[in-house]
């Protein structure tokens, strides 16, 4: 537990840092987070993110464009 609390007080560090740098907290953000987790900003998900979550989603969204 201790580790993990030192990882995420460093991360933070890191982003801060990035931001200060950056001037941009979302480019801060990313530009410190593991690329290996595959985060995405809220509604800039691409369409194989969203394919992935439900294919009724999918659906949905299919007649919605036709």
């Amino acid at each position: 537990v201790e580790e993990l609390m030192v990882f995420l007080d460093v991360a933070v560090f890191e982003i801060i840092l990035a931001y200060l740098e950056k001037r941009d907290w979302k480019e801060a953000f990313f530009s410190v987070l593991p690329q290996r987790k595959g985060a995405v900003p809220l509604g800039e998900a691409n369409d194989s993110s969203k394919h992935a979550l439900s294919g009724k989603e999918d659906k949905d969204n299919d007649s919605e464009s036709n």
